[in-house]
């Protein structure tokens, strides 16, 4: 009886084989199948999570390099507009130093403006006694040239009444007179003019040497004479020593022959006394 109910038991439990393993029951089978398809799963979902974790690292890695990328581009166009905002201030500064010597070249300007009415004022009255004495001067003078230097003056005297002349012109136009009777001073001249006499008007040649001396040779050198500055008036010569001067002197003036020495006297009627 023992025996029987123990054979049941082991019966019931195991199926021993023929290999000699113990052989599970159905029940037991399906549990080792199911654990060992939930380990395969298990491998499968850790595989399939590291293979999603590795491309979410790549694409944060990705992200992390745009990022980068686009942090180097807005490093490199702040420096650029740094620079370039640098730039902006050194050339303001430059504006601003040029703006300032502008306003200091106005108010030169200003005062030079108030300072040239004030001049304007004190030149045109000094411009009109310089006239009055260039004309006291001609009328005093050697009459050399009388006509030519006597309009000169009246020119003068015409231009300062013009309002469409500026005062600058003016004064050149005065100071220029001025310069050229100085010049008649150092040059030698020949000209043409009619010759007032106390026998008549002739058609004369004048022979001027600066202010030192003025003589003449009638048409045909039929008379000679000088300009006598004491007796203020014109005295006759004797032709036959003066006239080849007189003819040399107005050939080199007239530039007819080379430059050279010329003598004459300063008052040919001392040297005709003397002579006589």
């Amino acid at each position: 009886m023992r025996k029987q109910h123990l054979t049941t038991i082991l019966g019931a439990v195991l199926i021993i084989g023929s290999s000699g393993a113990f052989v599970p029951t159905d029940t037991h089978a399906e549990e080792a199948a199911n654990a060992d398809v939930d380990g395969r799963r298990t491998l499968n979902d850790i595989e399939q999570e590291g293979l999603t974790r590795i491309t979410e690292g790549q694409q944060a890695q990705q992200q992390v390099d745009r990022l980068g990328d686009q942090n180097r581009q807005l490093q490199d166009d702040y420096y650029a507009e740094l620079k370039l905002v640098q730039g902006l201030e050194t050339y303001i500064e430059l504006l601003d130093q040029q703006l300032e010597n502008q306003q200091e070249e106005i108010s030169t300007l200003q005062r030079s403006i108030t300072d040239v009415a004030v001049v304007e004022r004190q030149i045109l009255p000094l411009m009109v006694r310089m006239i009055d004495t260039l004309e006291q001067f001609v009328a005093l003078d050697v009459p050399f040239l009388p006509d030519e230097r006597r309009e000169r003056v009246a020119k003068l005297r015409a231009l300062m009444n013009r309002s469409d002349v500026a005062v600058a012109e003016k004064s050149r136009r005065v100071f220029e007179a001025y310069q050229i009777e100085n010049e008649y001073g150092r040059t030698i001249e020949s000209y043409t003019d009619k010759l007032q006499l106390p026998t008549g008007t002739f058609d004369a040649e004048f022979l001027r040497i600066g202010r030192l001396g003025l003589m003449y040779a009638t048409v045909g050198a039929s008379e000679v004479g000088y300009w006598d500055k004491a007796s203020n008036s014109w005295q006759p010569l004797d032709r036959t020593p003066w006239s080849r001067m007189i003819d040399q002197g107005l050939k080199v003036a007239r530039q007819e022959i080379a430059p050279q020495l010329i003598h004459v006297p300063l008052n040919p009627a001392q040297v005709e006394e003397q002579v006589q």
